[in-house]
């Protein structure tokens, strides 16, 4: 973490959650094909796994879309940043606003300390991977269809992710469960 993620982080206007031992970072084994650097989200177990040489992996515990507003396929980082502003999208407005047209970056905006950005081809996706403000549903299917992972767990992935990585997301019905990951093993525990 940065001087300035450790003050941020250090005031947040949220209570830190107790995260369940499933979804906190654990290094497990990796039994699918994909290169290393590759990021593949698993939206039935609510894990995000950032592929490592050897077989290996880094599993997170993220909060994934509601059903309906889910999204899947492959992408590409295209966009990284560090505490970003939120421009709420009219759908949101519509959905769960009113919010301001733009909230600044801090611990109080809903994507966190950051934010990387999914594009298919040359058009951004409006999907992101992105810290929250709501620890507390690590685990479960609720957001408007971004991945949210803990700003800890977002800081951590966001300084291993290269430009042009590539990002897999699972549609449902292609992963496992928390109990039973299709996608991993369980390894030795990340620190």
């Amino acid at each position: 973490m940065t001087p300035r993620d450790k003050v941020l982080l250090a005031h947040a206007p949220y209570a830190q959650a107790a995260i369940p031992e499933t979804y906190r970072r654990h290094i497990v084994g990796y039994q699918r094909p994909e290169a290393p650097g590759t990021i593949l989200i698993d939206t039935d177990a609510r894990y995000l796994y950032y592929v490592l040489p050897d077989g290996k992996a880094i599993r997170y515990g993220v909060a994934v879309g509601e059903e309906a507003l889910a999204w899947s396929g492959v992408a590409r980082v295209e966009r990284m940043a560090e505490w970003p502003d939120w421009i709420p999208t009219p759908d949101i407005q519509a959905r769960l606003g009113p919010y301001p047209a733009r909230v600044p970056g801090g611990p109080a905006n809903p994507l966190g300390a950051r934010a990387i950005y999914l594009f298919e081809g040359n058009k951004d996706t409006l999907y992101r991977i992105h810290g929250t403000n709501q620890p507390e549903y690590i685990g479960h299917a609720i957001s408007s269809g971004c991945i949210r992972m803990t700003n800890e767990d977002v800081i951590d992935l966001y300084n291993r992710t290269k430009m042009g990585a590539t990002v897999i997301v699972l549609a449902p019905s292609q992963g496992g469960t928390p109990l039973i990951p299709r996608v991993s093993y369980r390894g030795r525990f990340a620190s």
